[in-house]
């Protein structure tokens, strides 16, 4: 493979600036894909653009997945809607979640409780939340930071589909040691280990909490709450939602609109995807832990996805709520409100083919590698982590790329299992890290897109709260790197740094536009 060392950083930051500074993020990433065919092949490098982007669905049975559970969903958040599940949910919750503290703090505990999955994590509370949220003009960039600050951090964390992805990396950086391999050490006991030194993903979470609870915003997050508080507009007046389901669809003509409709087929949803991941990951005489982690977890969720749009077919037939034509026309009117969502994220997937026909990930870990103070390992491989994560829009490619560097350079410099754990958590962490901060990350697409976020909106008011995070995740590394004080004592002392800088930023930023720092937390869109 030809070598394009600094070229190959020009696609992924073409994109990743264009789709910042234009707010167009389709046009964007096309350049972005586009502009990678001409460093590859030297000339206009139209076709292989065009091969980069048929291959992020042909080539990865994964992606075509992704895209199924998505169009899938998309019928089901469609169909829930023309039952008045939606309208009976948000009046539901409305009498019960009066504040925006209550709202938030409903949406971080929600996040928290659907671990086992980052991307129905970000269906189910995107949905579930979002009508309850602009009820009490809670911005769409909000509600998206909620729910994407939340999803991947505790997936990571957790028993999840993350698990035999993380697990199959730190065995993939051991096998690139000198290690005899009855020496190495148990994934799952790496795994554990390394959890504390996720400093990002534990923090991150934190970071939720203390925004929810304390009501202060800073940067452009107080610029879209204030708007949603003060006008009642929950996006920017000009703004693209990444999926509006009441333009598209109308307003539902469903008198007495039950909870079942809404329920219901969130149930079915999360018991079908946990049972056919369960399904398929056992075989006789298998242990638990065993079939967690060798569970199909995409395919549970086009099973979960197919199962949830079943059950609203059946609510609507069976309650005369919806005919069978009805459903059927509303179930492809569900397909077009994730039209959006699907193309931004094959374009984001084509850029992360262009990145690895350029060698963009090795490029980035090789320079990184030329800082060797083992004091600062954990840090540089945060950033380094971070950086590709950001460049590819990928936390797993990212992982993918970096742990098995990161392994073998950890155990050559110390010889030290514990620093091994210290760097595979910073892996995570700033894989993490670099996609909450990424347009063309996955997740970042559909928390824009089930929180109902113009997706350049979200990604620049989550910017400020991922960096804040991500630099006291790095001190506490780099304080770690020195002393080796235990990470459980550090993670107390980054959570109470987080307090400080959230009420100091917030405090110092109101006074610079004149308004108070925090918000009325219960006036509702019928206030006026």
């Amino acid at each position: 493979m030809a070598e394009f060392g600094a070229l190959s950083l020009v696609p992924p930051l073409l994109a990743i600036g264009l789709a910042i500074v234009t707010r167009k993020a389709v046009l964007s990433l096309f350049l972005g894909v586009w502009s990678g065919g001409v460093v590859f092949t030297g000339g206009i490098g139209l076709r292989q653009t065009f091969e980069w982007i048929a291959a992020a669905i042909g080539d990865s049975t994964f992606h075509a997945q992704i895209i199924i559970f998505t169009l899938l969903l998309g019928s089901a958040v469609a169909m829930i809607w023309r039952l008045g599940g939606s309208h009976a949910v948000r009046d539901w919750a409305i009498e019960r979640l009066d504040t925006r503290r209550k709202v938030g703090v409903a949406t971080w505990l929600l996040g928290l409780l659907l671990f086992f999955d980052d991307y129905a994590n970000t269906a189910v509370v995107g949905s579930t939340m979002r009508d309850v949220s602009d009820h009490l003009r809670i911005s769409r960039e909000k509600l998206s930071y909620l729910v994407d600050s939340t999803a991947a951090p505790v997936s990571t964390l957790a028993i999840s589909s993350w698990v035999a992805f993380q697990l199959s990396m730190i065995e993939s950086g051991y096998e690139a040691t000198a290690i005899a391999a009855s020496e190495v050490p148990n994934a799952f006991e790496v795994f554990l280990r390394s959890i504390p030194y996720n400093t990002y993903a534990i923090l991150a979470l934190a970071m939720v909490a203390i925004v929810v609870v304390s009501g202060r915003d800073y940067g452009e997050m107080l610029t879209a709450e204030r708007r949603a508080a003060e006008t009642g507009r929950v996006t920017r007046e000009d703004a693209r939602p990444m999926q509006d389901v009441a333009a598209e669809l109308g307003e539902p003509n469903v008198e007495n609109p039950r909870l079942y409709a809404f329920f219901v087929p969130i149930g079915v949803l999360i018991a079908a995807t946990v049972g056919t991941a369960l399904w398929t990951g056992y075989t006789p005489g298998a242990s638990a832990y065993d079939t967690i982690t060798e569970a199909d977890y995409a395919m549970a969720l086009i099973f979960g996805s197919f199962a949830m749009v079943v059950s609203t077919y059946v609510i609507g037939i069976a309650t005369d709520r919806l005919t069978l034509g009805e459903s059927v026309d509303t179930t492809i009117d569900g397909f077009g409100i994730m039209l959006t969502a699907v193309t931004i994220l094959v374009l984001a997937w084509s850029i992360g083919n262009v990145v690895e026909a350029l060698g963009t990930g090795k490029y980035v870990g090789e320079v990184a590698g030329q800082v060797l103070d083992p004091a600062l390992l954990p840090v540089v491989v945060l950033f380094t982590a971070a950086f590709v994560a950001f460049s590819t829009g990928s936390s797993w490619g990212t992982m993918a790329i970096v742990t098995p560097i990161a392994v073998p350079v950890a155990w050559e410099l110390t010889g030290d299992h514990t620093m091994v754990a210290a760097l595979v958590g910073s892996v995570f962490s700033g894989a993490i890290f670099g996609d909450h901060a990424s347009p063309i990350s996955d997740t970042t697409v559909l928390s824009a897109t089930f929180a109902g976020a113009d997706l350049i909106d979200h990604v620049r008011t989550q910017l400020y709260y991922a960096v804040t995070v991500a630099v006291v995740a790095a001190a506490l590394l780099v304080v770690w790197g020195y002393t080796r004080v235990t990470p459980w004592l550090l993670l107390p002392v980054g959570v109470a740094a987080l307090v400080g800088v959230v009420y100091g930023l917030s405090a110092l930023d109101a006074k610079r536009r004149g308004v108070e720092p925090g918000l009325p937390d219960a006036r509702s869109a019928d206030d006026d």
